[in-house]
């Protein structure tokens, strides 16, 4: 069975063109289009193995998006990749600080986005 990614960004181009390059490498794939939504997908579906998150979005940023999945047993241990405009240090270190595994910066190059996902789904 493929694994299943959770695809959270306010930004509807984004979200296509990363959920292309998951779809392309063999991952099932949903969306969101902010935090809340996010959170909504990730309690109605059966199963997701990764989270890709922005940080910038409407509703619930990235950010909280981040803490509040990470607060909840069920869902601490699925990786979770930042996937931001925000390269700044402090905005990085927040990311991992909250429970982010990696934190990428767009635009990405999907090579290294793909590599860095098969890595953490081991």
């Amino acid at each position: 069975m493929p694994k299943h990614i959770l695809i959270v960004d306010d930004s509807k181009t984004v979200r296509n063109l990363v959920a292309f390059i998951m779809k392309k490498e063999g991952f099932k794939v949903s969306t969101a289009e902010d935090g809340l939504d996010g959170l909504e997908k990730l309690y109605s579906l059966e199963k997701v193995d990764l989270i890709i998150s922005d940080v910038n979005m409407p509703r619930m940023d990235g950010f909280t998006y981040i803490k509040t999945v990470r607060e909840q047993e069920a869902y601490k241990d699925i990786p979770i990749i930042v996937l931001s405009t925000e390269g700044q240090e402090k905005d990085i270190q927040t990311g991992l600080n909250l429970g982010a595994n990696l934190y990428m910066v767009k635009p990405a190059q999907p090579e290294k986005m793909v590599k860095n996902i098969k890595m953490l789904l081991g």
